[in-house]
């Protein structure tokens, strides 16, 4: 199995980040990779079609507002990997109520490509969302 982990401090306190992302079916407001979003069962499923029209299907595994985090797995997607888990989650960055860290991470077993491979594919996706997510924050 392999694994990797991207974090990012933003300029915004951890309740409005929190906001913007801790709604499952809420990528599209922050991350234009997926410009669209459809919730299915009660909202534990989320159908994503990024840009050229690809599908990924997500499934909600876990979710805690208090500690603002939440779990999911791909069902489905483009992406030469199974067995994949990750979890997005709002950290307070220690003394200041004005700032707030984000943890985006996954593991998963590499499907056609090496470990390496794999990994480096999502922190570039998980770096280049925190990006995304730091300017519409500062925007």
């Amino acid at each position: 199995m392999a694994s990797t982990s991207v974090s990012r401090v933003l300029p915004a306190s951890p309740e409005k980040v929190w906001e913007l992302i801790g709604g499952f079916d809420s990528l599209p407001d922050w991350l234009p990779y997926i410009p669209e979003s459809t919730a299915s069962e009660g909202g534990r499923v989320r159908s994503l079609k990024n840009p050229d029209g690809e599908v990924i299907v997500e499934r909600l595994v876990g979710f805690d507002e208090a500690a603002r985090h939440y779990s999911y797995a791909i069902l489905r997607a483009p992406f030469p990997v199974t067995g994949y888990l990750s979890t997005l989650r709002v950290h307070t960055v220690p003394g200041r109520d004005d700032l707030a860290e984000v943890q985006w991470s996954g593991r998963f077993n590499p499907d056609g490509v090496t470990a390496a491979e794999a990994e480096e594919l999502f922190a570039g996706i998980y770096r280049d969302g925190l990006d995304a997510l730091h300017r519409t924050l500062a925007g």
